[in-house]
Formats: C-alpha cells, structure tokens, sequence
C-alpha cells in the first residue's frame, strides 16, 4: 500500500515531493523496526552478554525477574559460548554489559578498552576435575599432563600457577591447553586432556557422567574465589548511569534469591542454558556452598591479589589504579532477594 500523501505535497516541486516521500517512508520503516508497542511497559531495554556457568547465573535469573515483575529496566541475557566472542562483541558495542574473566577484564582496561568493573557475580564456584580413574592427588601428580583452562586470561590459570608454585612447581611442567568451558567434559572422557579447572556446571557433569571426579574446590585453593566480574562500557556509565543503578541491582537481588531458593535457581536457568536442570540443582546442593551469590562487591584487595598473580604471570604489564579498574557507586547498600513469580517457573 502507497503513504497516502496530501495534496499540499503533491504542488511541490517532483525532486522535494520524492524526498518527503522517502523521509516519511524511512520514517515508518524505523517505527516497525523498533516495535514501541512491544518495549518494555516500564522503561528501557538492556541486553547483558554471559556464559553458560554458574558464575553467572545471576544474569539469566536478573532476566527472568524483569520479564516476570515491573521494573523500571528490562533486562535481557545474551548467551555467548566463550569469552573470545564475549571480548569481540563488547570492542564492537554489541553489548554494552556482560560477565568476563577478572585478569582479562583488566587487560582490556589496561589495553584502553573503555569499561569499570561494577559488580561481581560470584564468590567460588569452579572445579578442578581430574579422570574418574587418574591417580592424581595432588597438583603435582598432574606434572607432564595436558590440563585445560577456560583462557590464558581466566583466574582459573593464576589460581592454579599460584598453587603449583605453592608446591615447587614451575608453571611449564604441566601441559595447559585452552578450551571453552563447554567442551571440557567431553574432552575429558576422550582422553584428550587428563584435567581442567572451570566454573560450573561442566565439572559437576564430568562428576554426573562418572567420567571425572573432584581434585579441588577453588574455594579450597583461594577462598572467597572470584573468576568473573560484571563490567559495563563507560558510554553507558555516562549517558545512563540509571539503568547501571538498575542492572547493578538487579544482579544483587537474583544472587540474594538464588541463595534462599537454589532449587528453584536451577529450573530458571536450566531454560536459558539449555542444561538439565538436575545437573544445575546439583552444582548448586552438592556441597551447597559449592557457589555463593553472596558479597559480591569487589575489594580493593581482591583486585590487587588478582593483579600481583596476572603480573607474575605475564598477562599484565602493570598495576591500574583502582579508580580506572571499578566504579562501585551503583551498589546498593541493603540488599533484598529479587521478586520472582513462582508461578512462572
């Protein structure tokens, strides 16, 4: 169907009538494109990338709570396979918030990418894994084996670099190899590698399998571990400080929820992970402080203990300065469990 076009435009002169024409077409177009009708009945709209790991379930949970209940920003996760594409899409401005490794949180930050940390999403929760029939009991007796990490970057790598130093060990006797975390299990029942350190579910199911057991708990090694952070680009900061204040939130609230109701945690995210929401309930019970959602504001010392380890380990080149590192001001000071309708589940 022709834009019906007053007869005002038609006396004008054909060159100006064919430009209003396409102004208004152009116009009608963006309108479909963008849907009004469909945007959030409160307010804005905020995508938030994330792996398929506990360490970041409060992502997918923050999802399912602005989707269910009226708040003032609607956020949306999107799920990436692995943080190389996670890095890639955040340079590019196709996401604006996600969830990323610390130590590579602060080399981009250190390489002037234009982000702050602003909140964690995690204490603990990853898993060193061995095979079901290694004889492994310590790290050492990994030395000469093929051992996969999520990254060069993850804090899976200073956690263990840190423990084999620990115990006399150089960081090139065991064979370190990266994976994304979601072929780790597999990879491990082939034989093609002998262990690997990462969030969960993908220990949890290699135990699951009968295929690997438990070596150690990271929160055995470092307590209080942390291997992801929340970052958010600082056009964002800047130009919407209020959706910061909301996601910030937001992330805070799903992490109080999904300690008082981890079972109900797992249904949730299981949908958006696309995993059985048994193994989920799992990793959540089994020991239930296998992973906390619980002081997930970053300390001063908890940056610095994660930079010293990434100097020493050559990732990178100096300390930042905190101030360039975290911008904690959207934090809130009481911390309520997020409302989520049960009904939904």
């Amino acid at each position: 169907m022709k834009p019906k076009v007053s007869p005002k435009v038609r006396t004008l002169k054909p060159s100006v009538r064919l430009g209003l024409v396409t102004a208004i077409v152009l116009l009608v177009l963006t309108v479909l494109h963008k849907k009004p009708w469909q945007a959030h009945a409160a307010g804005e709209e905020l995508t938030v990338g994330y792996l398929p790991v506990t360490c970041h379930l409060t992502c997918p949970v923050t999802d399912f709570a602005t989707k269910t209940t009226t708040t003032s920003t609607r956020f949306v996760s999107q799920r990436y396979p692995d943080f190389p594409t996670v890095v890639e899409s955040l340079k590019a401005r196709k996401v604006d918030a996600t969830f990323i490794l610390a130590p590579l949180a602060m080399v981009l930050i250190e390489q002037h990418v234009p982000i702050h940390i602003v909140y964690l999403g995690h204490r603990d929760g990853s898993t060193v894994i061995v095979r079901k029939d290694s004889t492994a009991r310590s790290i050492r007796d990994l030395k000469g084996k093929k051992f996969a990490r999520p990254s060069r970057y993850s804090n899976q790598y200073l956690v263990i670099t840190k423990l084999m130093e620990d115990e006399g060990m150089r960081p090139d006797e065991i064979d370190f190899v990266d994976l994304p975390p979601p072929e780790m299990p597999s990879a491990l029942a082939s034989g093609a590698i002998d262990a690997y350190f990462v969030g969960e579910p993908f220990a949890g199911k290699a135990e699951m399998d009968g295929t690997g057991r438990v070596l150690y708990y990271a929160k055995d090694i470092w307590p209080h571990f942390i291997s992801c952070v929340l970052v958010v680009r600082d056009e964002l900061i800047a130009e919407h400080p209020e959706i910061v204040h909301d996601l910030v939130r937001g992330i805070a609230e799903s992490g109080e929820w999904a300690e008082r109701h981890r079972i109900d945690a797992a249904k949730v995210v299981a949908k958006y992970n696309h995993q059985d929401p048994k193994l989920l309930e799992y990793v959540l019970t089994q020991p239930p402080d296998r992973v906390s959602y619980r002081q997930l504001t970053p300390t001063a010392e908890d940056m610095r203990q994660i930079m010293r380890y990434a100097i020493k380990a050559g990732i990178l080149h100096h300390e930042i300065d905190l101030s360039k590192l975290m911008d904690l001001r959207f934090i809130p000071d009481h911390i309520e469990p997020a409302k989520i309708d049960a009904a939904a589940l």
